[in-house]
């Protein structure tokens, strides 16, 4: 939709093309139709539709949610249309701004939001946006009269390889584990997209902290300058004596870091690395970090009930993250779980539940799978939705004496939900409405 309005604003004759049909997108197609843009609701990407459309397109626009690999892309191309993603045509739009590019499987929302708060301390106009949930488009929009002075862009592998054209000033890289492989088929493939943003940024952070990027970083950029992060031996960002470091300068006390877990130390040091390279300040960059409190459905405080703390963490869409989550939170928790699965290695997560978790509670489309991997937990239920696990969780909370209910779903969203953001909202309003009936 950003993409649309930008290029309307800019001119552009512009159709908007739309598998589904339900009464959201009729409102979604209401709106772009007042923008005096054409939607055609209910019409699959076949290569059949590319070939005999109408009005042939000059260029076509793709939601990251489309392979690259599509065969109606491939007829597209055949015919000269030029192929790219929303991300690519905001940078087309916006040259002369600098762009700070994160990426990662896990930790790049995190480190977008803080290190968009340490450029707002500065004084700075740099919206984070991106995958971050504010379209690179609808900031590229919005610029007349509001020109941003950088770009916080949060770039997940499906953005980063339809926009092949962006450079960003600083590439930021916080952790690869395996994801996303049923769409791009091989661990290799997946690493290789998320390099080739790095190779085409001028500077370089890279989490030491991380054992993919530790052991592989430095042969994957082989003729690169690193600024490496982390609190592993030779790291120039790092954290001494309960002080946050960068060459050896004293930035900021971890006494006033609001964020639990390992993780988002991490995620702190890549942010003060890139705010360093950017050219901010010290006192800003220690700013920014004290006032941050986190982002929504990242190990997000949702409510307390007689004690018992209810924790978003809708966001772990992998095992790995899911493991963070467990390592983050005061143990034992009620945890749950469930979703669409992905591919990847469940045994640490495993582990984690079988060690950490006084009960598990199982729900959506993967709950069988797990229920049948967790026979050797005295307490895993599946509970078959999210609806039914919440108050389940507190029942057994109190059973159990625990103090902690965790939703670290390692899973997609999809079978449920639009995604991890509409999935955290739904859990966050079952437990606020629990709390109310509970008072």
């Amino acid at each position: 939709m950003a993409a649309a309005l930008l290029l309307t604003r800019r001119g552009w004759r512009v159709q908007v093309w739309e598998r589904q049909s339900d009464a959201l997108f009729q409102e979604r197609a209401q709106v772009l139709q007042d923008a005096g843009i054409a939607v055609a609701l209910g019409l699959d990407l076949t290569p059949e539709a590319v070939a005999t459309a109408a009005h042939r397109p000059q260029t076509l626009v793709v939601s990251p949610g489309i392979s690259w690999q599509h065969p109606a892309l491939g007829v597209a191309r055949s015919l000269g249309v030029a192929v790219m993603g929303e991300a690519e045509l905001a940078w087309q739009f916006c040259q002369g701004i600098p762009w700070v590019g994160i990426t990662g499987t896990n930790g790049k929302t995190t480190t977008t939001a803080l290190l968009a708060q340490m450029f707002q301390a500065a004084g700075k106009h740099a919206p984070a946006c991106g995958n971050i949930g504010l379209a690179l488009c609808q900031v590229v929009g919005q610029m007349v009269g509001d020109r941003p002075d950088w770009l916080i862009a949060e770039l997940s592998s499906y953005q980063i390889e339809s926009a092949p054209s962006v450079a960003p000033v600083v590439g930021i890289w916080t952790t690869f584990t395996p994801d996303h492989l049923n769409r791009h088929g091989t661990l290799e493939h997946y690493r290789d997209i998320k390099a080739a943003l790095l190779h085409r940024s001028q500077h370089l952070v890279l989490n030491r902290d991380d054992p993919f990027l530790a052991a592989h970083g430095a042969r994957l950029f082989p003729d690169r300058e690193i600024l490496w992060t982390g609190e592993t031996s030779g790291s120039a960002v790092t954290i001494d004596d309960n002080w946050v470091q960068a060459h050896g300068e004293n930035i900021l006390s971890l006494e006033h870091w609001q964020l639990v877990g390992h993780h988002n130390r991490q995620n702190l040091l890549m942010a003060v690395g890139a705010a360093k390279l950017c050219g901010l300040a010290k006192e800003a960059i220690a700013q920014g970090a004290a006032g941050f409190r986190g982002v929504p459905h990242r190990l997000e405080p949702v409510v307390r009930i007689d004690g018992i703390q209810f924790i978003n963490d809708s966001k772990a869409t992998n095992y790995e993250a899911a493991v963070v989550a467990l390592e983050a939170i005061a143990q034992p928790a009620i945890v749950l779980a469930g979703g669409q699965a992905k591919a990847g290695d469940p045994q640490p997560w495993l582990q984690q539940l079988q060690a950490k978790a006084a009960a598990v509670l199982l729900f959506g489309e993967a709950a069988p799978n797990f229920a049948a991997w967790l026979t050797d937990h005295p307490h895993a239920e599946l509970q078959i939705t999210l609806e039914e696990a919440v108050p389940r969780a507190l029942v057994l909370a109190r059973k159990y004496g625990v103090n902690t209910v965790l939703l670290a779903p390692a899973c997609a969203s999809f079978d449920a939900f639009r995604n991890f953001e509409e999935r955290g909202d739904r859990f966050r309003q079952l437990c606020l409405d629990l709390a109310a009936s509970a008072a």
